[in-house]
């Protein structure tokens, strides 16, 4: 079984981050939910990823824009939660300070945008805080579909990540891009380019496909999985996208593209 996503009930409560998960750079994305089982299952974090070989020269594709002068100089990065904190909360008008976990909110935002594309995702490296509520599917352990309940407790977030204004998100993330840069280097890619990093992650939560109909599910151990396995197989972020319903992902996919524009002054391909 690949990695849990359907939440546990009890004393465990739902570990979720992030439809704000690129807050920064604001891309939406998650960590998993976990399923209806033992109190006592822990989830699982993932293995950190194995650092690239190195290459002489990094290939940079898509250069961060340039930012706007800034009087006040950057903080150092084990020091910079409250300057990035204060600056999203003034780009956000204070909607992200609800969702936001105060802590490392870059290394965190890091970790997790180069998690999606995998098939695990660091659960204690969420940039925002749980959802609320439990998982709900109808059925059995034999044959279960997704229910459509489950889509509204994403929809306070995706209501508030519907509202920002990406362009001033974006500026947030070019002022503070040098503390992302070294976050992701730190993370185990020294001759890596973080930008290069988002924009894949986006194109490839722009690319999780619409799915009409219930989506059928199983459990065929604690937790709750895809039946078809085309879409077990899809990393966590394509993942995420399909547990949250189309509506709340049509919303999210809407947002990505007007970041990637931001961060790229190019819109996606199609």
């Amino acid at each position: 079984m690949t990695e849990e996503f359907f939440d546990k009930p009890a004393t465990n409560k739902a570990v979720m981050g992030t439809v704000v998960a690129l807050v920064i750079a604001a891309l939406a994305a998650g960590i998993y939910w976990y399923g209806k089982g033992s109190s006592q299952l822990q989830p699982t974090v993932a293995p950190p990823p194995a650092p690239p070989a190195p290459t002489a020269e990094a290939r940079i594709e898509h250069p961060v824009p340039a930012a706007e002068p800034s009087k006040a100089p950057l903080p150092d990065l084990n020091d910079s939660d409250k300057a990035v904190g204060d600056a999203l909360g003034e780009a956000a008008g204070g909607a992200l300070k609800a969702y936001l976990v105060p802590e490392s909110i870059i290394r965190h935002i890091v970790v997790t945008i180069d998690n999606l594309p995998r098939q695990k995702v660091a659960v204690d490296k969420r940039p925002v805080a749980p959802a609320p509520g439990s998982f709900v599917a109808n059925g059995d352990e034999l044959h279960a579909t997704l229910d459509s309940r489950n889509f509204e407790r994403y929809a306070p977030m995706v209501e508030t990540f519907g509202k920002l204004d990406m362009q001033k998100l974006a500026a947030v993330y070019m002022r503070f891009y040098p503390l992302f840069q070294k976050a992701y280097q730190d993370l185990g890619y020294p001759n890596g380019y973080f930008n290069d990093r988002v924009v894949k992650v986006i194109d490839e939560l722009l690319a999780t496909p619409q799915i009409a109909g219930p989506i059928d599910l199983v459990r065929p151990n604690v937790m709750y999985i895809f039946a078809d396995q085309s879409l077990e197989s899809r990393p966590a972020g394509q993942k995420l996208l399909l547990r949250m319903g189309p509506d709340n992902a049509a919303i999210v996919k809407s947002k990505l593209t007007e970041l990637r524009a931001a961060l790229t002054a190019a819109p996606p391909a199609h």
